[in-house]
């Protein structure tokens, strides 16, 4: 195996890692807010007296959970894909096809890079809060996650779209049921 191509697998794997990771610390936030409804739930109707600021916390982290999972996602093929059509193709137009969508999943993630990091510079520079009165919510640690996740979502575009060019692409790559 050359020199290039172990450390490509090398980045892979560990771009996969760092997805994998980033995907079990949302299924974490998003158990964990489950427990803070709950809370919410109870003090409202038991003791008249909701958790402060469960909104603010609720809304910022359905932010996060999403982005944080956006990378697995498409590394495990659980982005959305229509293979009703491309199932029919031979496997050049396949990979051709994956190419494509790879090539559109960078670009589109790109795009939201670039608009979000000086809106998450800004949240962090002016202390950008959200919420009122008891219980203000930093908003710097969403927007930053949207970067995160957009990047790794953009470069896992990138492994697939590399693969597909140069005709390694695998259904473990793009997460094909076997």
């Amino acid at each position: 195996m050359s020199e290039a191509r172990r450390k490509g697998d090398m980045v892979i794997a560990v771009t996969d890692r760092i997805s994998r990771t980033l995907m079990v610390l949302a299924a974490v936030l998003a158990f964990f807010l489950c427990f803070l409804v709950v809370a919410d739930v109870l003090g409202r109707v038991m003791f008249n007296q909701p958790v402060q600021g469960t909104p603010e916390i609720i809304s910022l982290s359905i932010v996060v959970v999403c982005f944080l999972q956006t990378g697995f996602a498409i590394r495990s093929g659980g982005m959305l894909r229509v293979e009703a059509f491309t199932a029919q193709l031979g496997s050049p137009v396949q990979r051709v096809m994956t190419a494509i969508s790879a090539l559109l999943g960078i670009v589109f993630f790109s795009v939201i890079v670039y608009g979000s990091i000086d809106g998450a510079l800004y949240a962090w520079e002016s202390n950008e809060f959200e919420g009122e009165g008891a219980l203000r919510v930093p908003v710097w640690p969403a927007k930053f996650v949207i970067v995160l996740g957009c990047t790794l979502a953009a470069f896992n575009y990138l492994i697939i779209f590399v693969k597909s060019l140069q005709g390694t692409v695998s259904e473990e790559d793009i997460g094909t049921p076997h």
